[in-house]
């Protein structure tokens, strides 16, 4: 494994410090949790910036980027669920996108990188749970929900964009690997 691959592998460790502080929901811990969501995602950018620069793009990693992202999305996903700030069936929609486009993506001859929309997609996602985990006052109720119904929203486009190329939602239709 290069490099980038190590970096991505590593996004797994703070998963369950973040779902043992998601179920101890103190405020501070809350704010350490958002500090180890916000660091393990930076990794995120990290692994693809250093697999572009250094030539050191893999299967592996463009396998293994993809669903290390989706466990770190749905796990304080689910923790949320259970402290009851989303709804089930929202997370539902995003598990379930993320199911078929995984599903569809093995099948597929060659392995690609995700376009526009996916990134799209994972940034939104990213920042409605950053809202979601941090405590905020009442008054980011609103902005918060907001946030991860975009991120549903965004979610299920990009899924269309894998799986029918030939729909061009904007211009983030383009595929672009890592």
């Amino acid at each position: 494994m290069n490099l980038p691959t190590w970096i991505t592998f590593s996004r797994l460790l703070g998963i369950p410090f973040i779902l043992w502080g998601l179920h101890h929901p103190t405020p501070e811990i809350r704010w350490i949790c958002l500090g180890i969501f916000l660091a393990v995602a930076a990794t995120d950018w990290l692994d693809g910036y250093l697999a572009r620069r250094l030539n050191q793009v893999s299967d592996l990693g463009k396998f293994l980027d993809p669903l290390v992202d989706k466990l770190l999305v749905l796990a304080p996903l689910l923790a949320l669920i259970e402290l009851g700030q989303i709804p089930a069936w929202g997370v539902f929609l995003i598990v379930g996108r993320e199911l078929a486009i995984a599903g569809w993506r093995v099948n597929q001859p060659q392995i690609s990188g995700a376009n526009l929309w996916g990134k799209a997609k994972t940034v939104l996602q990213m920042a409605a749970i950053s809202l979601l985990i941090a405590p905020l006052p009442a008054a980011w109720d609103r902005p918060s929900a907001i946030a991860f119904w975009a991120a549903v929203a965004v979610t299920l486009m990009s899924g269309l964009t894998y799986v029918f190329p030939s729909i061009s939602i904007g211009d983030f239709s383009k595929n672009e690997s890592r």
